[in-house]
């Protein structure tokens, strides 16, 4: 019998309402699928206590925090202190989400942008990877990611990512990665499985974005961490390699950047 290659869901919401009632089997089915990691990610911090006992209660699960840029506005302004405080714990292991989005919330630029900054600095500080939301924002995040990096290095994923060939071109010439969501397995993604397949295959993770984004066969229904299995296999085809082979790189990818991960796993 074949053994079902091992990949990591870098990004989902576990916290949902959607999710909360079938946890148990979400996380099941996940494991059958492959999906051996899952990284849940709390979007305001006052949620951080649930999202952080989600990760505590459920081996396979990890945790990151920040406030997303949709909610920068409404929430108290996020510390440098208080994400580093956090960043104690042992499966704590990215900063974010954070990041811009002018889509429905472009009248909060100023305070999106001074939250951004606040997370790239908790990412400097602690090492551990920043996790971005970027929407309808690219010059602005282009510019702000690549002086914050001249300022200070940190590492960087671009999670879910659907923007500009520009947009992708400045964070992989910054070191940072690429991460594949269900849109890019979208029928009429073409342009955007593009740019995937011109990046470095080295810089590139999978992810749900759960529970929304669910890639074919079940775009239009609820997402879930095991759907990362067919995001992954249509990133297999953008790169022309096999699934095993493919499934292998993204978990080398995500070990390398959200280092944490491994470290804790090896110590357990």
């Amino acid at each position: 019998m074949t053994e079902t290659p091992q990949i990591t869901d870098s990004h989902c919401h576990l916290d949902f309402p959607q999710l909360a009632e079938d946890l148990d089997e979400v996380v099941a089915r996940a494991l059958q699928a492959g999906v051996t990691r899952m990284v849940t990610i709390c979007t305001r911090l006052r949620q951080e206590p649930q999202v952080r006992a989600i990760a505590e209660r459920f081996d396979p699960v990890y945790y990151a925090a920040g406030t997303h840029p949709m909610s920068a506005a409404e929430e108290p302004l996020v510390t440098v202190e208080a994400l580093t405080a956090l960043a104690r714990h042992p499966k704590f292991v990215g900063i974010g989400e954070t990041g811009l989005d002018y889509h429905y919330t472009a009248d909060s630029k100023p305070v999106q942008q001074e939250s951004l900054r606040i997370h790239i600095e908790a990412a400097r500080q602690t090492r551990l990877p920043l996790i971005i939301h970027a929407r309808d924002a690219d010059d602005d995040m282009a510019r702000i990611l690549a002086a914050e990096h001249r300022a200070g290095s940190y590492s960087c994923v671009m999670h879910c990512f659907s923007s500009s060939p520009d947009l992708a071109r400045v964070a992989l010439d910054l070191g940072f990665y690429l991460s594949m969501s269900g849109i890019a397995a979208f029928p009429k993604s073409g342009d955007l499985r593009a740019i995937f397949a011109a990046a470095p295959v080295d810089r590139i993770l999978v992810e749900t974005d759960a529970p929304y984004l669910a890639p074919p066969p079940h775009r239009g229904k609820r997402n879930e961490p095991a759907y990362t299995a067919h995001t992954a296999r249509v990133g297999a085809e953008v790169f022309g390699m096999d699934y095993a082979r493919f499934a292998r790189q993204t978990q080398a990818n995500f070990e390398r950047l959200f280092w944490k991960v491994p470290a804790y796993e090896a110590a357990a």
